[in-house]
């Protein structure tokens, strides 16, 4: 299990068959109220309205099987329906029980099977690793697939051919295969520029992971479901692991001031997870201030 830079130029062919770039914009209104130069990746614009359509392109179109199954509280889910729609392979979707009827209905609009169990995102693991092992599909894991973080990673090469120049991206994290492949890309393109994580404080997994080096459990709080992971995975911390420039918490009361604020300042509908680097800009100023800076808009799902 292992992802490499050429990995992430090789998914660009594949996720290029299909989507478009996404735009990346600044906003006077948005800069003048973070003091930073500020340029928003509209990820939001993508067609499951999330970025990681991107890694289920990719895993599908390498695929030889024709069954798979995988569990997601919402966009991970929609991810893999939409790709098995363009590629013909039979994907099922394990949510918790909790989960809201629109996303599981977002996810059968494509043609893939939603089932509910669980009371969280791992009772929805447990069962979706039952379901694999009866019907012989394959496990997809969201944090620990290589071929998903490759087709993720094209974002990151969208944003760096573009500005080279930037002093750093924040990019915020569930299960952290954003900011590992940001990691390898911005290595490879622009090893001045920091990749900076931000996850919720009330579902630390990833960023006390990456903190201690090994992988651990923790609470999962957070309302913002695209975050709402209560492990840390093994693949996206190993490749954190000495690229990561910093990984900041903040608080689900300051993702919502993001929100607000990327809606009224830069007329973008987000997510909660689409909304936490923001968040990090603005609970910590001091360290973008007068700095070229890129979020990651990762997403614009309707939560709750």
């Amino acid at each position: 299990m292992d992802l490499t830079f050429a990995d992430i130029e090789a998914a660009r062919t594949v996720v290029a068959d299909h989507l478009p770039p996404t735009p990346m914009w600044s906003y006077p209104l948005l800069d003048r109220r973070v003091g930073a130069n500020v340029l928003v990746k509209h990820e939001n614009t993508q067609p499951v309205g999330a970025f990681k359509v991107r890694g289920g392109l990719n895993l599908l179109a390498a695929t030889d099987e024709d069954r798979i199954v995988t569990y997601s509280t919402g966009n991970h889910a929609q991810s893999l329906a939409y790709a098995g729609h363009v590629y013909g392979v039979d994907c099922t979707v394990v949510m918790p029980a909790g989960t809201p009827a629109y996303k599981a209905e977002a996810v059968e609009a494509w043609g893939a099977r939603a089932v509910l169990a669980g009371d969280c995102l791992a009772g929805a693991e447990s069962h979706a690793q039952q379901l694999a092992a009866a019907t012989g599909a394959r496990l997809v894991s969201p944090g620990d697939t290589p071929e998903l973080l490759a087709g993720v990673g094209t974002l990151y090469l969208e944003i760096l051919e573009a500005r080279p120049d930037l002093d750093a991206i924040v990019v915020p994290v569930g299960s952290g295969t954003g900011a590992a492949a940001a990691c390898l890309v911005a290595e490879k393109l622009a090893p001045e520029c920091e990749i900076i994580a931000v996850q919720s404080a009330a579902s630390p997994a990833a960023h006390d992971s990456w903190r201690a080096g090994t992988l651990l459990k923790r609470p999962n709080r957070t309302t913002a479901a695209g975050l709402a992971t209560g492990r840390g995975y093994e693949l996206p911390q190993r490749l954190m692991a000495g690229r990561l420039a910093d990984f900041l918490l903040v608080g689900d009361d300051r993702i919502a001031e993001a929100r607000g604020l990327l809606a009224s300042a830069a007329h973008t509908q987000s997510e909660g997870a689409g909304a936490a680097a923001l968040a990090a800009l603005l609970e910590h100023p001091d360290r973008f201030r007068n700095r070229s800076v890129a979020v990651v808009c990762t997403g614009a799902n309707t939560e709750g």
